[in-house]
């Protein structure tokens, strides 16, 4: 049984309805506007309101707006009822907003048909919002489980280059955090704020870790190499860039619809190693003809790998790696990116911490930090 509100100043008019309608509806009556707005806020719900329009100190026309006004109540469907029979007066009320509107004096099969028509119609439409919410919550999970899925294949795909280098461990995680907080300090900056925007920095960081991707193709020969690598040698180890980048061109090719971190990726991939005065590889890319993603990733990736235990090398203590990083201000980093290394200085060398390869390397860096 649906649940009816009924509010009228007059006893009699309220008997009237109350009889008519108490077989087929709990059936609640009140006297006043105050009451009603208590009564429609209060439990058991209303399902719908037979509002008198003509009632003292407040009328129909206020009571509905506060009802309006308040969410607990504005879904709920209003039948004014009223003795006049002006067309401006039903046109007000509906305009308003209203569900339906019935003139006195009342006649029995007109406002059960009204009445029966209103509790259909929101039948109908609380049907559809549990159907919608249901469908919102099914959509939500299939979002959240292909997002889950993408971020674990990209760890994958990342991991492929790392497999094939014990040495970097945790290189993806300290890289990938420390691009998000060179975004993070850079996003407000006039040079950075038009790319910059949170949706970007999202797509940033979930790109960073495909950047060396194309190690994959580099021989274990060179990968490994305990010691310098040669001329020739060397060349064939500054492919992985170009090569990392086809490999992600490809898999954006496979695609049947653009998937946005893939150009990220791809661009990061390819552009890392570029050198903000044009000395780097593989194109020989200057300042800001070098993507911003890049510029990110070239600080992050010559920063760790500064610090990092390698096959080759040592890795350097923190005072002379951040000798280094200062020294390639304007050279080999975009001025600014470096700007934003030592003004978070602090938040670079907590994540270099918390993803340190061995207890050594993590006691190094808590000493000189």
């Amino acid at each position: 049984m649906a649940t009816l509100l009924i509010v009228d100043d007059a006893p009699e008019n309220l008997s009237v309805l109350s009889g008519l309608l108490s077989p087929l509806h709990r059936v609640r009556a009140v006297n006043s506007g105050r009451r009603a707005l208590q009564a429609a806020a209060g439990r058991p719900r209303p399902d719908l309101i037979l509002l008198d329009v003509m009632m003292p100190e407040m009328d129909g026309y206020e009571v509905f707006h506060h009802l309006q006004a308040n969410p607990a109540t504005a879904d709920i469907p209003v039948i004014f009822v009223t003795a006049l029979e002006n067309s401006g007066d039903e046109e007000r009320a509906l305009a308003l907003g209203a569900a339906d509107y019935i003139t006195k004096p009342l006649r029995p099969s007109i406002v059960l048909a009204r009445i029966k028509l209103q509790l259909e119609l929101r039948a109908a439409r609380d049907l559809l919002q549990d159907r919608n919410r249901g469908l919102q919550m099914e959509i939500t999970q299939r979002m959240a489980d292909n997002l889950q899925i993408q971020d674990v294949s990209i760890r994958a795909l990342a991991r492929l280059a790392e497999i094939r280098d014990p040495e970097t461990g945790n290189h993806l995680r300290r890289t990938q955090g420390y691009v998000h907080t060179l975004a993070m300090e850079l996003r407000s900056h006039p040079r950075f704020e038009a790319f910059l925007t949170a949706h970007n920095i999202e797509v940033l960081v979930k790109s960073a870790p495909l950047h060396d991707l194309g190690k994959v193709g580099i021989p274990d020969h060179i990968l490994l190499k305990p010691g310098k690598l040669t001329a020739d040698e060397w060349l064939i180890m500054k492919t992985h860039s170009r090569l990392g980048y086809l490999a992600i061109e490809q898999a954006e090719q496979d695609a049947e619809r653009p998937i946005e971190f893939l150009g990220m990726a791809k661009e990061i991939a390819h552009y890392h190693h570029e050198k903000w005065d044009g000395s780097g590889y593989p194109d020989g890319l200057a300042g800001e003809a070098i993507p911003v993603s890049a510029r990110l990733m070239a600080l992050a990736d010559v920063f760790d790998a500064l610090l990092a235990q390698r096959v080759y090398k040592t890795g350097f203590p923190l005072a002379k790696a951040l000798a280094i990083i200062r020294d390639g201000r304007g050279s080999h980093f975009d001025p600014d990116v470096v700007d934003a290394f030592f003004a978070r200085q602090k938040e670079f060398l907590a994540i270099a911490t918390k993803h340190a390869d061995r207890e050594a390397a993590q006691q190094a860096v808590k000493a000189h930090g």
